[in-house]
């Protein structure tokens, strides 16, 4: 017994969705790969005018404690910036990767939907008796589905206390020196 499950439309069809999932994961990664290349050349530059500015800020002290004092004055202000910086790059890279796991659970989705059809359509045409086995292999599409979902809230969890840590670790970074540059004032 033979019967024809895919037709040509349903194969062009499938492409289709492939072509464009895959378009959408690389536009997605080459906003990101824009958003830090524009990130990099403001940091850039911005060391660079906070350089002139404390060089020519250091060159005008009339004595070496005025040039310490200018020194310390100089490094919470580029500690905070630093850490900006850090911030920037990783809220750039979850957003990428959050894009990324939206089109995966998209594709995995369709898929999903696509193997309980076959499944409905196989069912429909199979021999008497066969009902176990296609209740077998529906229990096991059931089991993986709940393991790719228990996966997926997984890593978003890890996710969002990887986000806090940074976060935490951030603030006391900031709070540190700022504390020491206070000390030395």
């Amino acid at each position: 017994m033979s019967f024809n499950i895919t037709t040509p439309e349903q194969f062009a069809s499938a492409n289709k969705a492939t072509v464009d999932s895959l378009l959408s994961v690389a536009n997605a990664a080459l906003a990101s790969a824009e958003r830090i290349a524009a990130l990099n050349l403001n940091t850039a530059r911005s060391v660079l005018e906070d350089s002139v500015s404390g060089t020519k800020a250091l060159l005008g002290a009339k004595d070496v404690q005025e040039a310490i004092s200018i020194q310390a004055s100089l490094t919470q202000p580029n500690v905070e910036k630093a850490v900006a910086y850090s911030r920037s790059i990783y809220e750039i890279s979850a957003q990428a990767q959050e894009e990324f796991a939206k089109s995966v659970e998209a594709q995995f989705g369709g898929f999903q939907k696509q193997v309980a059809d076959l499944l409905d359509k196989a069912a429909k045409s199979a021999p008497a008796g066969s009902d176990v086995a296609v209740a077998a292999v529906k229990s096991a599409i059931a089991a993986a589905n709940s393991a790719f979902d228990n996966l997926n809230k997984a890593a978003k969890q890890v996710a969002e206390i990887t986000e806090a840590n940074v976060a935490a670790a951030t603030n006391a970074t900031v709070k540190a020196v700022g504390a020491t540059a206070a000390k030395r004032k």
